[in-house]
């Protein structure tokens, strides 16, 4: 099979292509050919060598993915030749609260992720995905829609008339406006892009907000929502954090999930003990999670937004993290695996 990996070193120019020999499933397991796969900002810092330094190499990167079941090993129950489904990004996380160990064993590092044609998982490591959805729209789940997910459902407990903060357009933010809207909450986006706040209020935003124009958007958010809004998605991280204090209400919960904006900054801290703020740290969630996700998405036939396609391979996954990185995208970047 093909697989692509970071070489011996970190940074773009040391992902390689190599061919090695298709993987059989052992007792228990299946083996998935994969279809496609979606990229996430972590996967470039992973590549780039800033998500973890220390992370062992060479590595098979990417962790969004999906694949049809292809082999059974001996005594798998549960699924069946044909099967489309997604391998979960952290596999040792099936409900629950996750312990340290789960949240440090994810696919695409340091687990060896998706980018290969073969994928050897087991059962409760892999969850079905919505019939409705191609396999563009399927990639785009484990992560992304997962962490969107985890933040306004799981732990948000979103409810309809709920003010909801989205900041920019990325994968989990789009995922963010739309399970949002089908919740029946209000949403305010924010965004640099004219174009890219006109596509978000076609998608249900009540607001777009032009923070370039309004560069006190945290307080413009708050007179918006009269008051502050109830939930913050942060995605921007450092450079953010500040502002979404400004925009969140008393009592209400900033969810913290990018760092795309910095990692460290001086922060007064007053406002969130004065407001009894609630930051949430998110990333990813639990099988569980996952499965009630597509439960909602199958129930309303929710279609994920995907930006860009690119062909498997190195030079298309190198033009796919070159676009990520652009920040021009609005929602996800899938590459295209070629098998139907």
């Amino acid at each position: 099979m093909r697989i692509i990996e970071i070489g011996e070193r970190f940074g773009l120019e040391q992902l390689r292509e190599r061919t090695v020999p298709d993987p059989e499933p052992g007792p228990g397991e299946v083996r998935l050919r994969m279809r496609a796969a979606s990229l996430n900002h972590r996967d470039l810092l992973m590549i780039r060598g800033r998500y973890n330094p220390r992370q062992p190499l060479p590595l098979v990167p990417l962790s969004d993915g999906v694949g049809v079941v292809d082999r059974l090993g001996t005594g798998v129950d549960g699924l069946c030749l044909g099967d489309r489904v997604c391998p979960a990004l952290l596999p040792t996380w099936p409900a629950g609260e996750p312990d340290r160990a789960a949240l440090r064993r994810g696919l695409g590092g340091p687990l060896p992720g998706v980018a290969c044609e073969f994928v050897i998982a087991r059962p409760e490591q892999v969850v079905p995905i919505p019939e409705h959805l191609g396999d563009f729209g399927a990639a785009t789940l484990p992560c992304a829609a997962l962490t969107a997910w985890t933040a306004l459902v799981s732990h948000g407990r979103l409810r309809a008339g709920d003010r909801v903060l989205v900041l920019g357009t990325g994968g989990v933010s789009v995922f963010a406006l739309q399970f949002a809207r089908l919740a029946g909450a209000r949403v305010c986006v924010t965004s640099s892009d004219q174009q890219k706040l006109e596509r978000a209020c076609a998608l249900g935003a009540e607001r777009g907000m032009n923070y370039l124009t309004e560069p006190a958007w945290g307080e413009a958010v708050r007179l918006w929502s009269e008051g502050g809004v109830d939930h913050v998605v942060e995605v921007g991280g450092a450079g953010t954090l500040a502002q979404s204090l400004r925009a969140v209400r008393v009592g209400g919960t900033i969810s913290v999930i990018g760092v795309l904006a910095g990692t460290a900054t001086q922060l007064d801290v007053l406002p969130i003990l004065m407001n009894q703020v609630r930051l949430q740290g998110i990333f990813g969630g639990s099988r569980a999670s996952f499965v009630e996700m597509n439960r909602a998405i199958a129930a309303s036939r929710l279609v994920p937004v995907v930006d860009t396609v690119y062909p498997f391979g190195v030079e298309g996954l190198k033009a796919a993290l070159g676009h990520l990185e652009s920040g021009r995208h609005f929602g996800k970047i899938v590459l295209d695996y070629g098998v139907t």
